[in-house]
């Protein structure tokens, strides 16, 4: 009978190679994942450096330490499981960064039901190349047999080289057999020797195994946390108490730091915060006072169109790089250019969403206040009280009704609606699906029964419509492919170009129906693009423009959309270059129609009081007032962004940029804050106003 505590020695040392040899792996692996993402992000961001890496193996062993407090099988399991999950976060970052160029958030998780809506537009974000993420899977499927086979033949070889096994007979050494047979059972030492050894044993193991686990926690937490600090009190200060883009905080905490910071804020916005005090609301209070007094202005076009209809068309990703412009000869938005020689056309027009997307369009229009930094005000605060165009229309007798053909929850829609006081709102349900295209009903129907249904309204009547077919992917049917986009042909710009041209012509229709229906004479129609579309190659834009483009150029592109406001007289008519954006829409449409915007809670400018200077805020930080034109860099700090002019696209001293800058910032934090704590509701309430 062989001895068994000749096995110990053996055991021991293949539980060290399993158990650290294990973690380090997968310490090893998971650095590789997520240097991987950040290597595929926008070319803009730097080289992760040393200490990007350390903040990386920190976070890693912060998220893991757990996994050593377990029977060596246990931690296996776990670090495999741990695996698993990490890289399902990391990958799908990446898929949400190549649509939206930001990464997921808790608030944008809340409406996980909507991922499975999204179908051709995930699949056209997945590349054979991301099978990079799957790497270690594989090679764990492969090589477990032989690495569980050649930490064997090391516990025997530390068996056979033992001075315990020093003279004895060769039949008494433990064969590779046995060695196998036992290694199902390695750390079932305890089983061996009198009682009191079993416990003995059984207590230093599992106080081995806390004290690794714990030092493990304190290692990782000093090396994620220690570099966090340094570029918080030094290039990044403030950050962490700022409202900036989630591409600033990722730069200084990781992605698993991102994660953790979004975690906290979400819980501090829904557990209650830190309340803010009452000089702070004051200070709120007199912004949006002063803000209301430069907007109120009372000159001939304010109530020139009393009483009028208005129709608002959101429009899907229509972008203004295109307005104006011919492929092959081709006109690509033939019948927006017919309508901008008869409307006001804003060339300089900016989409100030952010992760909301077509949502915070739909709000930043509607109620002129910036969207949040994370997720959607229409899913995280839709209960919240906001001064909103179609509330304020109702209040005058107006009757409002929104249009969009697809699901009513998506974007938490109906409970929002009825928030912002729509008498109704037609959804998908509502319409008949004769032309089924993209994500659901192509423009053209959708806009011919949307105003068979205005026709049974009475009037005047606000009407908010939201456009589906230039959605991403931009996939049309062969029929409804007019547009020869040439060398484009196969690529997913020249889908773009394909989808914007039908919409246009849906646009067209729609204009020849509302003058057969006697509503043109009477309607302001108002059309701007929601946001851009979410391809960033610049070799693409450069190809259709014909020119090179700057950095400059590229931040236009990406962020400017049209505006078409057709008036009933069709006076006023002509390209208006000075910048405005979402924010404008509500107040500037307010004063068309005769009501004072002063006494509410609205952010954006009038865009008809006569001032070229407005100044445009973008939920990134980035601004414009049609004099300079800054673009922030992605650690947040104002001094690594860039200055430019906008008479001449060059650089300037970054210090002309800074009187502007920290308006735009405080105009974030205000709106930020006014959204979170409900203070509209509050003001109002203190004001005695319903």
């Amino acid at each position: 009978m062989i001895d068994s505590s000749l096995g110990l020695p053996a055991r021991k040392r293949l539980l060290s190679v399993w158990r650290y040899g294990s973690y380090l792996l997968f310490l090893y692996v998971m650095v590789l994942k997520l240097w991987y993402l950040h290597s595929h992000l926008h070319a803009r961001y730097i080289d992760m450096n040393r200490l990007d890496f350390v903040i990386a193996i920190g976070s890693l062993m912060a998220a893991s330490f757990w996994t050593l407090w377990l029977s060596v099988r246990g931690q296996i399991i776990a670090l495999i499981v741990l695996d698993v999950l990490l890289t399902a976060l990391i990958y799908s970052d990446l898929i949400y960064y190549r649509y939206f160029q930001d990464f997921i958030t808790l608030p944008v998780l809340l409406q996980a039901g909507q991922v499975g809506e999204l179908g051709d537009s995930i699949k056209s974000l997945l590349h054979w190349t991301d099978l990079r993420f799957a790497a270690d899977w594989a090679v764990m499927l492969i090589g477990f047999p032989t690495l569980k086979g050649i930490s064997r033949r090391i516990a025997l070889r530390t068996v056979k080289t033992s001075p315990l096994s020093e003279g004895l007979s060769p039949s008494l050494v433990p064969s590779l057999s046995a060695v196998r047979s036992a290694a199902p059972r390695m750390e079932r030492i305890e089983n061996i020797g009198p009682l009191g050894q079993k416990r003995s044993l059984r207590f230093r193991q599992r106080v081995v195994r806390a004290s690794n686990g714990l030092a493990v926690l304190v290692l990782g937490l000093g090396l994620s946390i220690g570099p966090i600090k340094h570029y918080t009190s030094s290039w990044a200060q403030g950050l962490l108490t700022g409202n900036y883009w989630s591409m600033s905080l990722y730069n200084v905490t990781g992605l698993l730091g991102f994660h953790v910071y979004d975690v906290y804020r979400f819980a501090k916005d829904h557990i209650g915060g830190d309340p803010l005090s009452a000089e702070q609301k004051q200070d709120i209070q007199d912004w949006f006072s002063q803000a209301g007094q430069s907007r109120d202005v009372r000159n001939a076009s304010f109530g020139a169109y009393q009483g009028s209809n208005v129709i608002v068309i959101q429009t899907e990703a229509l972008m203004n790089f295109m307005i104006g412009r011919k492929i092959g000869g081709q006109e690509v938005t033939p019948n927006l250019n017919k309508l901008r020689e008869s409307s006001l056309y804003f060339s300089n027009y900016y989409h100030q969403t952010g992760q909301g997307r077509t949502s915070d369009a739909d709000f930043s229009s509607n109620a002129s206040l910036h969207p949040l930094p994370s997720g959607s005000v229409f899913t995280r605060f839709a209960d919240h009280q906001f001064d909103v165009l179609p509330q304020i229309l109702k209040d005058t007798g107006y009757h409002a009704f929104a249009f969009h053909a697809y699901d009513s929850s998506f974007w938490n829609r109906l409970a929002m609606y009825q928030s912002m006081g729509y008498d109704q709102f037609f959804s998908k349900k509502d319409y008949l699906i004769d032309e089924p295209l993209g994500w659901s009903l192509g423009d053209k129907s959708f806009f011919k029964q949307s105003l068979a249904k205005l026709a049974a309204e009475q009037q005047p009547f606000y009407s908010f419509m939201i456009t589906l077919s230039s959605h991403h992917p931009y996939s049309l049917p062969e029929k409804e492919q007019t547009l020869d986009v040439g060398s484009f042909e196969g690529t997913m710009f020249g889908d773009y170009l394909e989808a914007v041209h039908y919409v246009d012509g849906a646009i067209g229709e729609l204009v020849e129906l509302m003058k057969a229906q006697g509503l043109w004479d009477n309607t302001i129609l108002c059309i701007y693009g929601d946001h851009d579309n979410s391809l960033t190659g610049q070799a693409d834009y450069e190809k259709f423009l014909g020119r090179s483009l700057t950095e400059l150029d590229m931040h236009k592109i990406m962020n400017q959309v049209p505006l078409f406001i057709h008036l009933p007289d069709g006076k006023m008519a002509g390209t208006y270059t000075e910048a405005e954006g979402q924010l404008d829409l509500a107040p500037s449409l307010l004063h068309l129609l005769g009501i004072s915007t002063a006494a509410k809670y609205m952010m954006g400018s009038n865009m008809f009081d006569g001032n070229p200077n407005h100044l445009v805020v973008l939920r990134t930080g980035a601004f414009t007032d049609s004099r300079l034109h800054y673009i922030p860099s992605p650690d947040g700090l104002f001094e690594n962004g860039t200055c430019y002019s906008e008479a001449s696209g060059e650089q300037v001293g970054i210090e002309q940029c800074r009187a502007e800058n920290t308006e735009a910032q405080k105009r974030l934090e205000i709106s930020d804050q006014t959204v979170t704590y409900d203070l509209i509701k509050e003001f109002e309430q203190q004001n005695g106003t319903p």
